[in-house]
């Protein structure tokens, strides 16, 4: 399918994982494509990867500098002129028990995943077209309690409530926000989160599927929201996770 010819995407967080996975299926379907990272040795390896010409653009930029993000919708803008799909993918984790939790954990993690991801969206707005999308990454820890993840569930569920919040806000211009909530997806954050084989085992063993996710699963999802064939979809919340959030395994 080229369901992105011709259109402009913009990827928060783009030189690994989903958002790189976003990236690649965005691309074998047409798109322009800009993505972000905080390094740029990253996004230099990223664009190598992607290997797509004049189709990519890579912006170094923090989500959580306000100062950044104006930088890089001055780039879009200059790149392509407008937008017309966001993804909010961006984000951080912080993986503790509560009690070991510190202000800067609280503050990192807030200002990454639920700062980040309200701004980015706010400064794309007048670049992004009437009847465009944006999808937000959330996670499966806003529907299922675990016990390290207390700060990081509360920000990615506000990122959720965003989803809901600004589909609303946004529908006189015809703006569809949907979320994304992966759960085991075999990212390097799921890696740094996780020791190896005996837990890839374990969190495996609660999927229904039997299996850790990948990041093209996610990417699909993400295509679809951002695509027309989700043209009377908002304020919703696509979990791709398995079935680990809504089903026991089988015994």
């Amino acid at each position: 399918m080229k369901r992105f010819t011709g259109r402009t995407v913009l990827i928060t967080g783009g030189t690994s994982g989903m958002g790189l996975a976003t990236a690649r299926r965005l691309l074998d379907e047409g798109a322009h494509v800009v993505i972000t990272g905080r390094d740029a040795a990253r996004l230099d390896r990223a664009a190598a990867e992607l290997a797509a010409g004049e189709r990519l653009s890579t912006v170094v930029s923090d989500v959580a500098d306000l100062a950044d993000l104006d930088t890089l919708m001055s780039r879009v803008e200059n790149w392509r002129g407008a937008l017309d799909a966001v993804f909010a993918n961006a984000g951080t984790g912080v993986f503790k028990p509560g009690a070991e939790i510190t202000e800067a954990d609280f503050d990192h993690a807030s200002a990454v995943n639920f700062k980040g991801v309200f701004f980015t969206v706010q400064k794309a707005l007048p670049l992004l077209k009437d009847g465009g999308a944006i999808v937000l990454n959330a996670s499966w820890t806003l529907h299922r309690g675990l016990p390290v993840a207390s700060v990081h569930s509360a920000t990615k569920a506000a990122v959720h409530n965003l989803a809901r919040t600004l589909g609303s806000d946004l529908a006189p211009r015809g703006i569809r926000v949907n979320s994304v909530s992966p759960g085991f997806i075999d990212t390097e954050m799921y890696r740094a989160a996780t020791a190896g084989p005996e837990a890839d085992a374990r969190n495996a063993a609660q999927v229904p599927l039997g299996t850790i996710g990948h990041a093209d699963d996610v990417a699909a999802a993400v295509a679809f929201l951002a695509s027309s064939d989700a043209a009377y979809i908002t304020g919703q919340d696509l979990v791709v996770d398995g079935g680990l959030t809504g089903s026991f395994p089988h015994p």
